[in-house]
């Protein structure tokens, strides 16, 4: 042979080996995170023409926990669908403030619709 090249499957075996080796650890690695957690907030939106108002409470991913700023983009975008607009975010809370009576009574059928 003038090249020499023939595989060698020692080496093949011995990579394929450490790839599943790594891609198992990344795995393992992934499922010990804890799970993101949800947080929720309550908003007050509007509908134009007749003019109708409502107050909700909506549950959020994690990244739109991060401020009320975010918060706001996340609402905005869900509420839009069915016309409302934001008119505000009241607060940002997590799965404690959802045993509040007060506030699942006042949100009413928007107590998350969204």
């Amino acid at each position: 042979m003038i090249l020499n090249i023939h595989p060698a499957p020692r080496r093949v075996g011995r990579m394929k080996r450490i790839a599943a080796t790594l891609g198992l650890s990344a795995l393992l690695s992934l499922a010990a995170l804890p799970a993101a957690a949800e947080c929720y907030a309550d908003y007050k939106a509007k509908r134009d023409d007749p003019l109708r108002l409502h107050y909700g409470v909506i549950a959020l991913p994690d990244p739109a926990c991060a401020s009320r700023e975010a918060a706001a983009e996340a609402i905005a975008a869900r509420i839009r669908v069915e016309g409302w607009t934001l008119l505000s975010v009241v607060s940002v809370f997590g799965e404690a403030g959802l045993d509040d009576e007060k506030r699942r009574e006042s949100a009413g059928d928007y107590f998350l619709r969204y």
